[in-house]
């Protein structure tokens, strides 16, 4: 697809961020890495050598041959958002972007040397033009800050884990690596849901998009409050089992749950972080060369930290309490997992107040599905 200049970009109330870095809206976790990487000397070149090795050429025939590519002639109002969503973020060639029938709601940006969006048609008719938009603008923040390079390379890995199973010990080695990364990239849906809002500027049609994509398009039946609600009724209740319950629910995912990316993108939209962004007060990107891996690292691990600290959830408040002194870790433990420890094996019994309500069913829910945008 031939690169598209910004010319004729309809005018919008929205604030334009020139010369934005990447490093602006991404989650610690996620920048630390994303630094760490880029001052990796021959770390590109290493990449594109492997290029040949990973799907992405498939991918980008499979694309062009059996979906349709966005353009002034096809889809022409995705292409105005796209291409609205590059101008804003200062994204200088506009990425090709194809709509996939699938009704499935997913988006997805991949690619080694040139990223490419695709979005499925479950996604374009659910949601509302606004909707849309955070969504595009979502992905090119994924553009913007190169994720597109490691999701390909997730991607690959994930497969190649599958062909290799029958290898002893070669599928745990490549499965760890593949933990990492998705790891790894669920903190960079949180950072691109922030480039998403960045380009929307709107809130609101941010959270509907996610309430959407959580429970179908049934709007008038949803409500902001009630479904943070969920993410806070997630995050604090339980106790230690669901706590575990939870890490073992996220691991295979490559996103965040839908409700915590709506609490977290919440936070973020309140925060002076953004606001200073908003006043065009933001790192640029020809300052990226300057930035220190050791404070980017030290920031993502404070980020962590403050996580932990400030965290409802059992473990978590556990972790904190035992970093911070507590004693009586027996005790907390025991509470924590509400008598599991003593239920059997012989272990000594706890006290009655040491027991926590038995008539509160344990909450395992299914992983769900991966095919988030």
């Amino acid at each position: 697809m031939p690169e598209e200049s910004h010319e004729n970009v309809p005018s919008r109330q929205r604030r334009r961020f020139e010369g934005i870095s990447s490093r602006a809206y991404e989650h610690p976790a996620d920048r630390s890495a994303l630094v760490a990487l880029r001052k990796l000397s021959g770390f590109d070149t290493v990449f594109k050598a492997l290029s040949g090795l990973l799907p992405e050429r498939s991918l980008r025939l499979l694309f062009l041959s059996d979906s349709v590519r966005v353009s002034d002639a096809q889809f022409a109002h995705l292409n105005v958002m796209l291409r609205d969503a590059c101008y804003i973020l200062d994204l200088e060639k506009v990425p090709p972007m194809y709509v996939n029938q699938d009704p499935q709601p997913n988006a997805m940006c991949i690619g080694l040397d040139e990223p490419i969006i695709v979005v499925t048609t479950g996604l374009v008719e659910l949601l509302d033009e606004e909707e849309m938009r955070a969504v595009i603008g979502h992905e090119v923040g994924h553009a913007l800050s190169g994720h597109s390079v490691y999701r390909t390379i997730l991607l690959f890995l994930t497969s190649l884990a599958l062909r290799v199973a029958w290898i002893p010990l070669g599928n745990l080695a490549i499965m760890a690596i593949v933990t990492a990364l998705r790891e790894w990239f669920r903190k960079s849906e949180l950072s691109a849901d922030r480039a998403g809002l960045l380009v929307g500027q709107d809130l609101k049609a941010s959270m509907r998009g996610l309430m959407k994509i959580a429970g179908g398009n049934h709007l008038h039946e949803m409500n902001v409050d009630a479904f943070l609600a969920q993410a806070e009724e997630y995050e604090a209740g339980g106790d230690l089992r669901d706590s575990v319950l939870k890490i073992l629910n996220v691991m295979p995912r490559s996103h965040p749950f839908t409700t915590v990316r709506a609490a977290e993108l919440k936070k973020w939209a309140e925060s002076r972080d953004y606001q200073r962004i908003m006043d065009g007060h933001y790192p640029r990107r020809d300052e990226d060369g300057d930035t220190s891996v050791t404070d980017s690292f030290r920031q993502s691990a404070s980020s962590y930290a403050t996580d932990v600290k400030n965290s409802k959830d059992p473990l978590m408040k556990l972790v904190s309490d035992i970093a911070g002194g507590a004693g009586d870790l027996g005790g907390r433990v025991r509470r924590g997992f509400g008598g599991f420890a003593t239920g059997g094996g012989g272990a000594s019994s706890s006290s009655p107040q040491d027991q926590p309500p038995t008539d509160r069913p344990d909450d395992e829910s299914p992983n769900g599905s991966n095919g988030r945008p």
